[in-house]
């Protein structure tokens, strides 16, 4: 089977969001998709790993904000590579909470629709939540909504690991066979972090499925050369001390 079949279904990226009655918490989604017209209901599919599928099971409530075609890994990175128990995915980001209690993102964003739950499918690994709308809103007239391909052809990111679509993106490690002299050399070799998701890249590793073999200092890698986790380029990577 040929799973890239998958990658040819259209789909559009959006950041939804919930509540626990105190704190906020959003990720990125493609499986949103409207269901009814009258009344209006949208579903969304979220990983059962996700913190915000526990906020979603808790309030009831969940807000998908629509976002907009000119958009960059740097402000998708935190959404969708990041989780909320280890950052604060609105330290620096603009929002408003709607009708629901759930925060509406303004940053980067087109419009958004507010949802109360009326039904719940465990699908599995993911929670098929189905809401009814309760608001919604356009926050900017003039900019294209984010597709999926767009995403993954022109913005070059990949797919989480949590994510309805993830097939492998984030390969293994593997392979190489450099001679022990140059491996010994690359352990004194720096690190670097992507300052989107936080791959390691490690030059004792490389980066063998994209011919970047053991022993390769993070300099000596070439500039068009992307993170194997969200696809961001070199440039977005910082020195480890």
């Amino acid at each position: 089977m040929n799973s890239s079949a998958f990658y040819k279904i259209t789909y559009g990226l959006y950041i939804v969001t919930s509540w626990d009655g105190e704190n906020f918490n959003g990720h990125i989604s493609n499986t949103v998709f409207q269901i009814t017209a009258d009344p209006a209901w949208f579903a969304v599919g979220s990983h059962k790993k996700n913190l915000t599928t526990e906020y979603i099971q808790k309030s009831k409530v969940f807000t998908i904000s629509v976002l907009q075609q000119d958009v960059d890994m740097k402000f998708l990175g935190p959404w969708g590579f990041q989780s909320g128990r280890d950052i604060d995915k609105f330290a620096a980001v603009d929002y408003r909470v709607g009708k629901t209690g759930a925060p509406i993102i303004l940053d980067n964003t087109i419009a958004f629709i507010e949802n109360e739950v009326e039904s719940v499918i465990d699908t599995g690994t993911h929670i098929l939540f189905i809401g009814k709308v309760v608001d919604a809103g356009i926050l900017d007239e003039h900019q294209a909504p984010l597709t999926y391909a767009f995403y993954r052809n022109v913005i070059k990111g990949l797919s989480p690991e949590n994510a309805p679509t993830y097939t492998g993106d984030k390969l293994a490690q593997e392979g190489g066979g450099s001679d022990k002299v140059a491996l010994k050399e690359a352990q004194k070799m720096k690190k670097y972090r992507c300052s989107v998701c936080g791959y390691v890249y490690d030059p004792e590793a490389g980066d063998p499925p994209t011919g970047i073999p053991p022993g390769t200092a993070f300099e000596d890698i070439p500039d068009d050369w992307s993170c194997p986790v969200c696809g961001v380029l070199k440039k977005d990577f910082e020195v480890m001390d």
